[in-house]
């Protein structure tokens, strides 16, 4: 008897020594999603793919501030910036096809269309569209309180309409010169994927990517202001006590941010594009060739570089990881996988709490503290 307990107390001290001290990933990542409601964002649903292609899931908070209803694990948001990381895939495939060339200059592809108040198509490349560098001014409309958002919601906009908004400002920089994140770059790039090819971009990206990936459930809506079910309500916070349902909106940018997806879409994009499954070596290379961001970017991305349609941005663990986060009609998210799409993770949380500077950097430091932490687990000395 006595033997059997000194077993048994041998064999528990054992595992209480292999057991690692701290919360288990999917514990962590539970931890990680209260933490993000606990600022007032109204609900959050994350998911981490381990290299092994075990899933943690965690949801927080409510799906509907009007019947409390729980947020579904792997609901439906909109892509929203996102989206910018699967033009830029197709670009490159393109560029790999020689369909095109990334020195190409955008009067190559579409003469006289950038133009007027010192911006010259001549002197844009396709590369700098795709990293920001163009100069190019960002102008599409929004709105920034709720009387706008009830009135322009159902606005629908052509790519030929923004790119006028933005002639209509001086470059921010000369070519090459600067880095200025540039909603109309992308435009260009949708733009310029039609003319290349003969079909709208957003075909090209579902032909290219989706269909051979199995994304099903990664869609265009077009001009559509509905999102698929199941999905949470998005919020928007004007101000105190002035939290608005946004859900039903036409975005700006139909073309290029029109696209709804879920987190386990994202996170198999994201992993299959690192571990090379949609671009040959070369173009990977090529996208992942990094340049320093602007300084109001750093604040948002702490030592963040930009590629072409990625963001680079440091581990705690060590190491970098590669992401391109969306914002739009109240869905915010924020993703990350590590070199080689080992491991990866994706929180999309419907309230933008964008009211002032200091909520907005706190939900996307708490966002980002997640992704740190999922793409960090297992790694020596990190829990």
């Amino acid at each position: 008897m006595a033997l059997g307990v000194a077993t048994l107390l041998a064999a528990e001290v054992a595992t209480a020594v292999a057991r690692p001290a701290g919360p288990s990933p999917g514990e962590r990542l539970r931890q990680d999603t209260e933490a993000i409601h606990a600022l007032g964002v109204s609900g959050v649903q994350a998911r981490a793919i381990a290299p092994d292609g075990r899933q943690s899931v965690a949801t927080s908070g409510t799906a509907d501030l009007k019947t409390g209803r729980p947020v579904p694990s792997d609901g439906y948001f909109r892509m929203a910036s996102t989206s910018k990381t699967l033009v830029a895939t197709v670009v490159l495939q393109l560029e790999a096809e020689g369909e095109l060339s990334l020195d190409d200059t955008v009067d190559h592809w579409l003469p006289g269309v950038v133009r007027g108040n010192g911006n010259d198509g001549s002197r844009i490349t396709l590369r700098q569209l795709l990293q920001h560098t163009s100069g190019i001014h960002d102008d599409l409309p929004g709105y920034t309180t709720p009387e706008e958002y009830y009135q322009q919601r159902h606005d629908v906009h052509g790519p030929e309409q923004l790119v006028a908004r933005a002639m209509a400002h001086a470059p921010d920089f000369p070519p090459g010169e600067g880095w200025a994140y540039s909603n109309t770059g992308y435009v260009l790039l949708d733009m310029i994927i039609q003319k290349a090819t003969g079909h709208p971009a957003h075909q090209e990206v579902e032909n290219r990517v989706l269909r051979p990936l199995g994304l099903d459930r990664t869609r265009w809506m077009g001009t559509s202001p509905t999102v698929p079910r199941p999905h949470a309500r998005a919020y928007q916070l004007f101000g105190p006590g002035s939290v608005v349902d946004v859900t039903d909106q036409i975005p700006v940018d139909h073309e290029n941010l029109s696209w709804v997806t879920t987190t386990r879409d994202e996170n198999r994009f994201l992993r299959a594009l690192l571990a090379g499954r949609l671009l040959p070596p070369r173009q990977l290379a090529e996208m992942k060739r990094t340049v320093p961001v602007s300084a109001e970017a750093q604040r948002l991305w702490p030592g963040g570089r930009y590629g072409l349609g990625l963001v680079e941005r440091p581990l705690s663990c060590g190491g970098t990881y590669w992401s391109h986060e969306g914002g739009d009609g109240g869905y915010i998210t924020l993703n990350g996988v590590t070199d080689g799409g080992g491991r990866s993770a994706v929180v999309s949380m419907s309230e933008a709490r964008g009211d002032t500077p200091e909520h907005i950097l706190d939900q996307e430091n708490a966002a980002g503290a997640l992704i740190d932490h999922a793409l960090c687990a297992g790694s020596p000395g990190t829990r």
